[in-house]
């Protein structure tokens, strides 16, 4: 260990870069279920394989990570699984535009077998690009464990949850209303579906009786769907429409007479009381279509373009272009009778990023209600745990409303749906093998469909683990201890794990659940690529390090709050790797490392000096602190511990005090010995949060052997209070202590005392304790403050001189001999001109109401600020002036 050897700050590229092989290379992170030790498991939320990294991946796995790292240092035998999902319609999309782009060709001119082996050969080539980028930030995942959601076991277990639920009849095929995507043709779930408000209009149209005798006024915000009506509908309690409720009206544009019908759905309070009925294409409507036995008329293809049964002249019409025809010949027939403005919500898919279409279709679906039962009861019971707890209700409202799932995709990549039609007499047959497969004999053709992306993700704690086959991996790894995800898929992939595991495992799939929460930018809009406020991370990486970027993004994360990001608050972990560097490069200059220094006992505390109980006794209580933190997964408040220890109590006090006892030989081996145990400690704590930086210095400090990685020691806590004991007066002295060489140095700094000018300071101690523990420590606080002298003296009363008031009482500097006083009172009272004229100004702009009520709110709350600052840099030079007066 020589300092010469140590670069004056941290250079993470080529660091980065040596451990992470050497953590490949070595299996540091490679689960052993014959270990004999207790087991702890995470899953990695599987990312898209097309994506490339995010902030929150950053977050997301980070979190994991130190998860990861903390307990394989308390000894458990850890195992991350990683893995990437297909990302169905995602992937498809992509590599559908890709090909278009390079070859002009699209999925149906190459046909499905085709196109579906292009997808393969696009992953093996693209595909890995996001596990190279987990890697580079850090990440302890068991790479030797990856998987894929099409990977041939997980598609053997998606096949055998498939018709087990099936012979259950939980999963059933039936004609239902469903979401439609334009873009992707193809049906979503319900939570695959956002909601915007959009600025619409409501159309007032006027249907004729047929007979003759009036008209009725309907009202819709989508006029192209008229042409596929098939009643109108009144309330049977309205007694406007008593007499019409049978008769038709004559439907315009289409030369169809549809019927008048009672119903419910009529609400006579809104509008007229008159509603269009639209089986085919709103889901209200078809619900009341299957109740008077009305013709389901779709007229619109798969792409919202119109069909034959919208009318020959509205054919290949884009669904909204077809809106503007039918109101414009509306209006020609005098039948338009008023157009209002309308803000509501419309669903958009989230993939596809177009309105949504309600569908009737015949679709594949899993009966929720029996699966949602038990998954409820475990987190209602406390099997599972969700932080914040308050995610909780979010899951039981929407749990408790469940509605059955459309498994279904009209897409090619992805789990080919495993039945099988025979035409010639209409039979189904789901089985894990094709009939012809299994010995049945017929003439058969598979279902063309695929399954829900989700619907193996759903298995994913499990079949990573190689289910249905009994595993050792599942016998010791299963159930896994915590899930990290965000609050955005608790529909989409938390409850319904949570489902699987219970069905098919017989148990919860984790014990803890814990919501990152959003990133913004410090505007407070979602990162986003549209927005071009998200930054790549790798960027960010290669300038500030990934240590930084981890420690970072925890630090200014909160548990259920909202997180604002920039780029430049990386500076922040960026500096404190760098004062981690330099303390290390400190120790370096004394010396090899202390022999002994991780075998410490009480017995060697009890012969510790003061600063050095009071170090080891701060580094106790932040391990227990920063332990209880990361148990309860309030990460964010461990990042602070660890940094206010690190930064304020280590380097700022306990690396200046070992400066003085460094240079006596007779402390010298015992303060080394200190100095290592609680930077090797200070590095443990951080390693989790800081694995990059943390490996390297363990090593260049030789505290950890080559060939062996600091994860492999203990994560430091209850063997640190097997050496201390703690001593509040102590800790409370030594606090003082600082506190006063603190006030000594702002004083000096105050009057512009260079450090090679020796002062005398005097110290009028708040009790008579303080001032007996601080008489001991003088020789070393001298050093502290670069001063001649320092003297207790309870009796001390002089207001002229320059003053510090503490919590333990007031340090006073004289200043004879130190400054030109008639010359500090003219700089001071010049000081004192221009600040006054200055806040003048200030205070007259902030009470002119053309400059708060009209310039920005950030321009004004930053002017506030800067008068508070002046005002109080302004009280500064008047106590200044006060004490220079004679």
């Amino acid at each position: 260990m020589n300092g010469s050897g140590m670069s004056k700050a941290y250079e993470p590229g080529e660091v980065e870069g040596k451990w992470r092989a050497a953590w490949s290379d070595s299996g540091v992170f490679r689960g052993t279920p014959a270990s004999g030790k207790p087991p702890f498991s995470i899953v990695i939320p599987p990312p898209n394989v097309t994506g490339i990294l995010t902030m929150g991946h950053v977050l997301n796995n980070t979190l994991q990570d130190i998860l990861i790292r903390r307990k394989k240092m308390d000894g458990l035998e850890v195992c991350w699984f990683p893995g990437t999902d297909h990302a169905g319609i995602a992937t498809e999309s992509k590599v559908e535009r890709y090909l278009r782009e390079s070859e002009g060709k699209g999925r149906d001119d190459l046909g499905r077998e085709e196109f579906i082996r292009r997808v393969w050969q696009w992953k093996e080539d693209y595909g890995g690009t996001i596990v190279r980028q987990l890697k580079q930030l850090g990440t302890g995942c068991d790479w030797s464990r990856e998987r894929f959601t099409l990977d041939s076991g997980l598609s053997h277990a998606v096949r055998k949850v498939f018709v087990e639920l099936y012979n259950k009849g939980l999963i059933y095929r039936g004609k239902r209303m469903i979401n439609w995507c334009p873009a992707s043709k193809t049906a979503l779930s319900d939570e695959e579906v956002v909601y915007r408000e959009v600025h619409g209009y409501f159309y007032h149209f006027s249907y004729p009786l047929s007979d003759g005798s009036g008209a009725l006024e309907v009202a819709t915000t989508r006029p192209e769907t008229m042409l596929g009506d098939s009643a109108v509908a009144v309330n049977p309690d309205d007694q406007r429409y008593k007499g019409i409720v049978g008769k038709t009206v004559d439907l315009p544009l289409t030369g169809r007479r549809i019927p008048v019908i009672a119903d419910e759905h009529a609400d006579p309070e809104f509008g007229t009381g008159c509603v269009k009925i639209t089986p085919a294409h709103d889901p209200n409507d078809f619900a009341v279509g299957m109740r008077h036995g009305l013709e389901v008329i779709n007229v619109m293809n798969p792409d919202a373009t119109m069909n034959q049964a919208a009318g020959e002249e509205f054919v290949g019409m884009d669904r909204f272009e077809c809106r503007e025809k039918v109101v414009e010949m509306m209006r020609k027939l005098k039948l338009l009778v008023k157009v209002c403005d309308h803000k509501h919500s419309i669903g958009y898919s989230e993939r596809g990023d177009v309105p949504i279409e309600p569908r009737v279709s015949e679709q594949w679906f899993v009966k929720m209600r029996e699966l949602a039962d038990p998954a409820i009861a475990a987190v209602r019971d406390g099997r599972i745990r969700f932080h914040p707890e308050r995610w909780t209700k979010t899951y039981f409202h929407w749990m408790e409303n469940i509605k059955d799932w459309c498994i279904s995709r009209q897409i090619w990549w992805g789990h080919r749906i495993p039945a099988w039609y025979n035409d010639a007499d209409g039979e189904t047959y789901v089985g894990m093998e094709s009939p012809e497969d299994s010995g049945v004999e017929g003439n058969w053709r598979q279902d063309e469909d695929v399954l829900d992306t989700w619907f193996s993700s759903w298995l994913w704690p499990f079949s990573i683990m190689g289910w249905p086959d009994d595993t050792e991996d599942i016998g010791f790894f299963y159930p896994t201890d915590v899930l990290v995800t965000g609050p955005d898929i608790i529909f989409f992939w938390v409850a319904r794990m949570i489902m699987a595991g219970l069905e098919f495992m017989g148990e919860a799939p984790f014990k803890d659940v814990y919501f990152t929460s959003i990133i913004r930018d410090d505007k407070g809009r979602k990162l986003s690529k549209s927005l071009g406020n998200s930054p790549d991370p790798l960027d960010v990486i290669g300038k500030y390090g990934a240590d930084a970027l981890r420690f970072s993004i925890i630090y200014i994360a909160p548990m259920g709050m909202d997180i604002f990001y920039s780029n430049e608050k990386c500076e922040l972990g960026r500096n404190f790797a760098n004062k981690l560097w330099n303390a290390s490069r400190f120790r370096t200059l004394h010396g090899p490392v202390a022999d002994g220094f991780e075998d410490l006992t009480r017995e060697n505390f009890h012969s510790c000096a003061t600063d050095e109980k009071w170090i080891l006794s701060r580094l106790l209580l932040t391990a227990e602190s920063v332990s209880r933190a990361l148990d309860e997964f309030r990460f964010h408040e461990a990042a602070h511990t660890l940094y206010d220890f690190v930064w304020n109590e280590f380097c700022d006090w306990h690396v200046e005090t070992a400066k003085v006892v460094l240079s006596d030989e007779s402390s010298r081996d015992r303060a080394l010995k200190i100095f290592d145990y609680t930077l090797f400690a200070i590095l443990k704590l951080l390693h989790p949060f800081m694995p990059y930086v943390t490996e390297e210095l363990s090593h260049q400090l030789g505290y950890v052997t080559d060939g062996n990685s600091i994860v492999r020691h203990h994560y430091p806590g209850a063997e640190i209070r097997d050496i201390v004991t703690l001593d509040e007066s102590l800790l409370k002295g030594t606090n003082a202590k600082f506190a006063i060489v603190r006030a000594g140095r702002n004083i000096r700094a105050s009057y512009n005392i260079p450090p090679s000018k020796g002062v005398k300071f005097i110290f009028k101690p708040a009790d008579e304790q303080t001032g007996a523990f601080i008489e001991t420590q003088t020789d070393s606080m001298k050093v502290l403050m670069r001063a001649d002298s320092l003297v207790a003296d309870s009796k001390f009363a002089d207001t002229r001189i320059p003053s510090s008031v503490t919590d333990a009482g007031t340090l006073y500097m004289p200043l004879d001999g130190l400054i030109d006083i008639e010359a500090e009172k003219r700089k001071l009272l010049g000081q004192q001109k221009d600040l006054e004229a200055w806040i003048k100004a200030s205070r007259a702009k902030l009470s002119n109401p053309n400059f708060t009520g009209k310039a920005p709110e950030k321009v004004v709350s930053e002017a506030r600020a800067k008068l508070a600052d002046m005002e109080e840099k302004l009280s500064r030079v008047k106590g200044m002036l006060t004490s220079l007066e004679q």
